[in-house]
């Protein structure tokens, strides 16, 4: 099972911006943004990046009108694709020449370049919300987040930890990867949450962020950060009355280049059971649309569950291809296939400036051949439901 993807080009990106820099609160997103149905969305901005004036690592003087200009441009995107059998278990390795992608419904196209992602750096986001049934999976987390160091998480990763109970939290900012500083973290959380409780006589209170809204502050705060972003959301998935749409988190999450997975509590699971969702729901459609996926876990193997997910991460493959020859501004659909599979993908989303028109317009600049580069078709771009 695939999904396409989709990227823009634009001469400037409609920026989801005006998120409070205080915890708990969460700005409003820019208005403009299209709409997709189904598909994950993938915005490609493409700045010309150009190192001109530069031969054999001497300067050219411009002078010298016989001496050659070399251009240097920024013309390869690079996804993060999950990918997983139909049973969305792990399957064999899948050769990199088996991977294609295609543009608007344009030809496919091999892709240039395909490896594992491996030890890649990874900028992770915990968000613990408490609202909902994971609370019965809390006396568990504190070991099971601590003991992903160093095995699955590795000192070159940074994780940052949120709490969304009566409000949202930020207990760690980008923290390097390191066990009893997660534990730490994690049991202040847990221990802030029973205090409430116990102040409140036992009652849950009303959240003040709610779970799109905390999502989306969560990715603005990603956003910026280097590495693989994704945000592990440890959620019952319902939304109780969040001032964005769920599709608005989608395409910010899409926009960023962050991918969410999911971990929501199901008392009891089948002995070999995959652990994944398959709850029908716009929580599932977020995280499975920014290239992630909703898995369960119980208090037994709440661990297993979570080295499972730093796996699944670190198996994804890196896909790289260059930018369509005949590419234009907007948003496009991009669509990844593995020859001869029906397994399940899953890509993120990537934003990519906008070519420099004076560079493009340069008679020294050199374009890209027909035959070595994708090409946009002219599939037309649906609009979801809200």
């Amino acid at each position: 099972m695939r999904l396409p993807t989709k990227f823009w080009h634009t001469a400037a990106m409609a920026r989801m911006s005006g998120f409070a820099s205080g915890w708990g609160r969460v700005g409003g997103f820019a208005e403009g943004c299209v709409w997709e149905r189904g598909w994950v969305c993938v915005w490609v901005f493409v700045w010309a990046l150009c190192a001109e004036g530069w031969v054999g690592g001497l300067p050219a003087r411009a002078q010298d009108a016989d001496v050659p200009t070399l251009h240097v441009y920024a013309n390869t995107i690079q996804i993060p694709v999950l990918v997983l059998g139909e049973d969305r278990k792990k399957i064999a390795p899948i050769a990199p020449n088996r991977f294609n992608v295609s543009f608007d419904g344009g030809p496919p196209f091999r892709a240039s370049h395909v490896r594992l992602e491996g030890d890649d750096p990874i900028s992770l986001a915990i968000l613990l919300d408490m609202s909902g049934q994971e609370v019965e999976l809390s006396s568990k987390l504190e070991d099971a987040i601590a003991e992903l160091v160093p095995l699955s998480l590795r000192g070159q990763d940074h994780v940052s930890v949120y709490g969304l109970d009566c409000e949202l939290t930020r207990y760690a900012n980008d923290v390097p990867a390191d066990a009893a500083h997660l534990r730490k973290l994690v049991h202040e959380e847990l221990q802030s949450w029973v205090d409430r409780r116990r102040a409140k006589g036992d009652s849950r209170c009303e959240p003040e962020v709610k779970l799109w809204d905390a999502l989306a502050f969560v990715t603005n705060q990603l956003s910026g950060l280097p590495g693989r972003r994704v945000i592990l959301a440890v959620t019952d998935g319902k939304d109780r009355g969040s001032k964005y749409r769920w599709n608005e988190v989608r395409v910010f999450a899409q926009a960023s280049a962050v991918a969410i997975f999911g971990m929501t509590y199901v008392p009891w699971l089948a002995v070999g059971a995959p652990g994944v969702s398959n709850v029908l729901d716009p929580f599932r459609s977020i995280c499975e649309l920014s290239g992630g996926l909703v898995f369960s876990a119980n208090r037994s193997d709440v661990g297993a569950r979570l080295k499972g997910f730093v796996a699944l991460v670190r198996g994804r493959y890196i896909v790289e291809f260059p930018r369509p020859y005949n590419s234009t501004k907007g948003q496009h659909e991009l669509v990844v296939t593995i020859d001869k599979s029906k397994a399940f993908i899953r890509s993120t989303g990537i934003s990519v400036p906008l070519q420099d028109a004076k560079v493009l317009a340069d008679p020294t600049t050199i374009h890209p051949d027909s035959t070595s580069a994708p090409e946009e078709g002219r599939h037309p771009i649906l609009t979801p439901p809200q």
